[in-house]
Parts: structure tokens; C-alpha cells; sequence
């Protein structure tokens, strides 16, 4: 049955989105969901700093600052902060992150995220002009991208490797499904390792299983380079790293830095991204399989956050995302997965409800390549959403029913810089 709620206007809805994030705010960050996700999340996080920067620039900062006390001494920034002691599987328990010299006192996961705290730091450089934090956090931002061009670039041609799904920040893509098939039967049932629910059609013990290889490896560059069987270029992640790149680059003058390493490294990521992930649309790449995985997902539309992605490239995958494939045959933006693809679920999460986070992402990119009809289809469609079936954390593309929990941080975050730009439009 369609969820209803009461019509709201604009202010009211941004009203409804601020006491969501004041609800989630811990004092110390701000988790995802209370109850379902207790902790602070990395990819998360960089959203909310994006959503509060023209609302609380203060909150945005504490927000970014509080995810930086889990970085570690390499330069990763991990997925999870753990500043509370709510019960959440995986915890801290399986990550043992305070055995490792390299880890902060802070307990966190062993595992990063996509890079997109670069732009976000500019982004509230953008509204704030605020130099002086920009000089306080890019050495711990630019310290993030050392490490994933030091650590992850495992394919040796500039794009990073993402080494578990949940680096990803999209779980149970289908893009994931060959390389995790190719992984042993796993099934740890009540054996020693305690599990969250339960999902027999699901592949979370291979999720967990990744997990402890790492972690038993002592989280070294060298297994990841040599033994670890999951890795795979993925195209939104590496459309973040590069749209972050960017960032830096026009930030470190800023900070009194040399934007040079920065531009260079976005250059790098921008051609192989065309040389190793493109075949008519951008796909992930499996590095121990070198194969593409060809199934279309939101994510091959990351590469499109690049303002210099050849002209050629961006007007055909703009004709993909435009098409019956994506967003021409369903109600609102956009479809996690392809429509036409078997792997298309509407009711499993990255499989094909929409998400307001990637709805985001993709007006931004719109934007930076001035189209502005799409922009706005992105803008208008996605605060249908969040007004219609409120700050879910993702939604059927087709009727737009709210799917998954309830006050969402990054679909109200989001909601407040999208209605921040229709007041000025």
C-alpha cells in the first residue's frame, strides 16, 4: 500500500529534515538511523556535511572533524566511527582495529568508503569561506588520497580497488554477485561468529568473510595486492575519488599547498576510467576475474561527476541514464539497477529502489556539465519523493513508496541543500 503523508511546503519540509539530523546527532556525530545503524558512517557523513553547509556550517564541521578522529595513521579513513557502545553487527569485536599500530584510539572499522569528503569539504568552503577550516582538515583529506593511490591502486592504472562490497557504499549491488559467487561456500551460522538478522538469500557471510581475511591479515597492502580474491574498480567510487581530486585541487592554495599532485591524479583517474571501464556505458571492473562486469547499475553513472569526462562519453551515458533502461521508465529517479537487467529487484535496496544520495550525486554531476533540464528532472523528482513517503532511506522508482528505515540522515541532508537551490532557482 502507497505511503501518504500530509501535503508540506517547502520551509516545512526543511523544518522536518533538520529535526530528523538534530534527532541523529550523538554529540559527537551523526549516525545514519537510530536503532538500525548506530554509528557514524563514513560516506554518510560526507553527505550530511554537504546538507548542513548552508544550514549549520558549525554542525557540518563538528561532523567532519568527528569522522577524522577514526582516520588512521596510513591515511584511511574507515567506514565506521564507533563513538558509542550501541550493539551493531559488525562491531568492534570483529574489527579489532585497536590492535593495529596505525589505528587511532577511536574504535573503528578496518574497511574505507568512497572518498567523497574532499568535495564536501569544498562544498562548505563554497557557502562559508571558511579558510581557516580548510587549512585545518585538507592535510588530513589530501592524507586520505595518498592512501588510496599507495594502497588501492591495485589494477596499477590509477583507479582504486574497492576490496569488500561495503566499501562500496552500495552492499548488495549486482554488480558485486560474480565475485562474491566465485568465493567458498561460507556459512557460519551459530559457529563462533554472532550474526545480525539473518538473510538465507543473501551473501552476508561472504561479506563477513572478506571482512576477517583482512582483519587477519593485519589489514597489510601487500595481502590486498597479492592474495585478497575480491577486488574491483568500481566506477562511482572512482567518479567520487576523481570529483574529489578536483576539489582539492581548487582548495590547496587554500591551505597552501601544491594543487598540482591533485589535478595530476584526477587526469590519471579520468583516462583510465575511459581506457579500463568504459564499453558504451561505464562498468565495474573485476581485477581477479579482468573482466568487466557487465550489468548496469546507478554507480556506472559516478564517472559523470567529472566536469573534463570527454564530451562523447558524457552525452551517451547521459542517453543511458535517460533511456527505458533508468530513468524513462519509471516514475522518479533513479533506479539503483537497470530496469531491464535480471538482477532488478524494486523492493532490495542497491538492487533497484532509488536512493536520494545517488539522486544527488547525479544532479551535481548534471550540473557540471550544465544540463540543466536534467538537473532539474533529479531535483524535482527526488523532493517528491521525500515529501510523499518522507526521509526513507530509499524508495520504489516505480510508485515511490518509502522502502527501508525511517529518517534517514543523508535523504534529509540532502533534502535541505536541494531545497536550498530551488529557492535560488
Amino acid at each position: 500500500m502507497m505511503e501518504s503523508r500530509p501535503a508540506v511546503d517547502d520551509a516545512a519540509l526543511g523544518r522536518e529534515a533538520m529535526a530528523v539530523l538534530e534527532a541523529n546527532w550523538t554529540g559527537s556525530g551523526t549516525v545514519p538511523a537510530p536503532g538500525l545503524y548506530p554509528h557514524q558512517w563514513s560516506w554518510d557523513s560526507a553527505f550530511v556535511v554537504i546538507g548542513l553547509a548552508r544550514h549549520r556550517p558549525d554542525r557540518a564541521r563538528d561532523e567532519l572533524l568527528s569522522l577524522l578522529r577514526g582516520q588512521w595513521a596510513t591515511g584511511m579513513v574507515p567506514h565506521i566511527v564507533f563513538h558509542t557502545r550501541e550493539a551493531y553487527f559488525p562491531g568492534p569485536s570483529v574489527w579489532r582495529s585497536q590492535e593495529h599500530d596505525a589505528a587511532p584510539r577511536v574504535l573503528t572499522s578496518g574497511l574505507t568508503a568512497p572518498p567523497l569528503h574532499g568535495l564536501a569539504l569544498w562544498w562548505l568552503y563554497r557557502y562559508t569561506g571558511d579558510v581557516a577550516f580548510v587549512r585545518r582538515t585538507y592535510p588530513a583529506l589530501a592524507a586520505q588520497h595518498d592512501y588510496l593511490a599507495a594502497t588501492r591502486d591495485l589494477g596499477g592504472a590509477g583507479l582504486a580497488a574497492i576490496v569488500h562490497p561495503w566499501e562500496s557504499g552500495m552492499d548488495d549491488s549486482p554488480a558485486w554477485d560474480d565475485a562474491l559467487a566465485a568465493l567458498p561456500a561460507i556459512g557460519y551460522g551459530q559457529r563462533g561468529v554472532e550474526m545480525a538478522e539473518r538473510h538465507p538469500d543473501s551473501d552476508h557471510d561472504r561479506y563477513v568473510w572478506l571482512a576477517l581475511r583482512y582483519r587477519d591479515a593485519g589489514y597489510s597492502p601487500g595481502y590486498l595486492r597479492d592474495e585478497h580474491p575480491f577486488a574491483i574498480e568500481d566506477p562511482m567510487f572512482n567518479g567520487i575519488w576523481l570529483a574529489s581530486c578536483q576539489a582539492m585541487a581548487d582548495l590547496a592554495p587554500l591551505a597552501g599547498a601544491d594543487p598540482a599532485p591533485h589535478a595530476e591524479r584526477a587526469e590519471r583517474i579520468r583516462r583510465a576510467l575511459v581506457e579500463r571501464l568504459w564499453d558504451g556505458c561505464f562498468y565495474a571492473r573485476d581485477l581477479r576475474a579482468d573482466r568487466l562486469i557487465r550489468v548496469g547499475t546507478v554507480g556506472s553513472f559516478g564517472p559523470l561527476l567529472d566536469a573534463g569526462l570527454p564530451h562523447e562519453h558524457v552525452r551517451a551515458a547521459v542517453e543511458i541514464l535517460e533511456s527505458a533502461r533508468f530513468m524513462g521508465a519509471t516514475g522518479y529517479p533513479v533506479p539503483s539497477c537497470e530496469i531491464r537487467a535480471p538482477q532488478f529487484d524494486r523492493t532490495r535496496y542497491w538492487r533497484g529502489p532509488s536512493w536520494v544520495n545517488t539522486n544527488w550525486l547525479l544532479r551535481r554531476a548534471a550540473a557540471v556539465h550544465s544540463l540543466d533540464q536534467l538537473a532539474r528532472q533529479l531535483t524535482n523528482g527526488t523532493l517528491r519523493l521525500v515529501r510523499q513517503a518522507g526521509f526513507r532511506e530509499c524508495f520504489d522508482p516505480f510508485d515511490g513508496s518509502g522502502r527501508g528505515c525511517r529518517d534517514f540522515s543523508w535523504s534529509a541532508a540532502l533534502t535541505l541543500d536541494l531545497l536550498a537551490d530551488t529557492v535560488v532557482e
